[in-house]
């Protein structure tokens, strides 16, 4: 551990800063339709930055900067890495879907607020202190509204908008009121040195439980957990396409990156208490998520039920870190649920892809009907979509199964009472669950379809395209590697 005012530690910061200004100042004089220089910074910008966070990563040092405010461990730079390539793999989609649009006539706001997106994930990612984190989680709402409201010409996009930014602002409220307890309790704003005074045992304990309990629900709302849901179907059904997968991917990273930051680095000696709400949320998650995706026939809002009932899973692998206040499972538990969210941002990026790619000038292909018959028009598509189901609903050897059944090894192992009930009720939810995503898959291959058109993409993003599909199945036959990189990015990370 190194603690020093270490400016290498935050540079892909800098140079996603930089060069998010000078592409903001480059896209003025930009004439393009389609805005291709602006794009070609962003992807070189965008690229950079993951290779200089992915090589920080691999030095495994964990590195305090900026008076304890900032870190830079190997976790952090995992899912900043992780993050960053998919802002790029969401930006390759979209920009296609966005021309079409006429979302890039204007201006290059769709790239340019992508990057400062970014870097408001990277904050949360790497804070170490509340208000870094606070001042994180702002960046990052203040550009997804923005975007979210980018396609002006559509009402729903603006009815979007406002719903996240007036329910975005109440999350935000709740956090920052649990921030604030927890400062006036503890009297720093230090997450170290906040877990130090807990650990301590000499704090009123009541008023801890009521900082942590609003904290929770702040991280309820950003992960959009139920009871926090009420945003993210209509926000998801809403916002262009190219931006639902950027709130639907990138996302979910930043906000499971500050949780750790806050409940295990910060709150740890607390776990039993901040435990059970987490599970209480998972288990209504798990239910009214995949309740809700059964009745859906917008492929977007499915989806967004969805999201809901996987980010279940990933809080039973924060459920299961402490027992009793041994921490031995915790590096199992915490990995695991990293893994989870990591495979389920890769299978989401692969799922709007197909989306935005089966759209076209005055049509969005949104509706699953719009789905019929599509091994008949474009069998690549239909099958990467198949793959898509088969990974969310937990069917081996696809990379989901493999993930659903590192969190369920977890929750077993760490000897949770009820654990055996919970893993059992995880699993019949994800039985219900393989319901609506193999109704996909009926339609794609055994409904008549209902147009001719066939798909077309450019050669960049049809690459693209493949190999994330390919690493759903890669990572489903071989998933040693990416758990191996996960365990041991989040052993350093509490051990330092």
């Amino acid at each position: 551990m190194i603690e020093k005012l270490n400016l290498l530690a935050l540079l892909p910061e800098m140079v996603l800063v930089c060069m998010a200004i000078l592409i903001a100042m480059v896209d003025l004089y930009v004439k393009s339709p389609r805005r291709t220089t602006t794009y070609v910074l962003t992807v070189l910008t965008l690229t950079v930055v993951a290779a200089m966070q992915a090589h920080d990563a691999l030095e495994g040092l964990t590195v305090y900067s900026f008076n304890n405010m900032v870190v830079s461990d190997p976790m952090g730079n995992w899912l900043k890495c992780f993050s960053t390539v998919a802002v790029l793999v969401t930006l390759i989609y979209g920009r296609p879907y966005a021309a079409d649009r006429n979302m890039l006539n204007s201006g290059g706001e769709l790239f340019t607020l992508g990057l400062f997106a970014s870097l408001g994930m990277y904050v949360m990612i790497s804070g170490n202190n509340f208000v870094v984190l606070y001042l994180g989680v702002e960046l990052l709402a203040l550009s997804s509204y923005a975007l979210v409201a980018l396609h002006r010409d559509d009402p729903k996009a603006a009815e979007a908008a406002m719903k996240y930014f007036i329910l975005g602002a109440l999350g935000s409220g709740f956090l920052l009121y649990g921030m604030s307890m927890l400062y006036g309790a503890t009297g720093s704003l230090d997450i170290t040195t906040v877990f130090k005074a807990v650990s301590a045992g000499q704090i009123n304990h009541k008023v801890l439980i009521l900082g942590l309990v609003f904290l929770v629900c702040g991280l309820g709302f950003k992960f959009g957990v139920v009871p926090f849901h009420m945003w993210v179907p209509d926000v998801y059904h809403g916002a262009p396409t190219v931006i639902t997968l950027m709130i639907g991917g990138a996302h979910k990273l930043a906000g499971f990156a500050m949780t750790v930051r806050l409940l295990v680095e910060g709150l740890m000696p607390l776990a039993i208490d901040w435990q059970q709400m987490l599970m209480v949320m998972s288990v209504a998650s798990l239910l009214i998520g995949n309740l809700a995706g059964i009745a859906q026939t917008n492929m977007k809002r499915m989806i967004a039920f969805s999201t809901i009932s996987q980010m279940g899973f990933v809080l039973i692998g924060l459920f299961s870190g402490v027992v009793n206040g041994n921490t031995a499972a915790a590096a199992n538990a915490y990995s695991s649920a990293m893994f989870y969210v990591v495979t389920y941002v890769l299978t989401t990026l692969a799922v709007f892809g197909v989306m935005m790619l089966l759209t076209r000038e005055g049509f969005e292909s949104e509706e699953i009907a719009d789905f019929s018959g599509l091994n008949q028009r474009s069998p690549f598509y239909a099958g990467v979509m198949a793959l898509c189901m088969f990974s969310l609903a937990g069917i081996p050897p696809m990379v989901g199964f493999a993930g659903k059944l590192s969190v369920l090894q977890a929750l077993i192992a760490s000897g949770q009472p009820g654990a055996i009930g919970l893993a059992t009720y995880a699993v019949l939810m994800s039985l219900l669950a393989a319901f609506y995503y193999l109704r996909v898959v009926k339609v794609m291959y055994f409904d008549a379809p209902l147009t001719a058109t066939t798909a077309s993409a450019a050669a960049d993003v049809r690459v693209v395209l493949l190999i994330n599909s390919g690493l759903l199945l890669v990572l489903g036959l071989l998933p040693g590697g990416l758990m191996t990189l996960c365990a041991n990015a989040v052993i350093s990370t509490l051990g330092s």
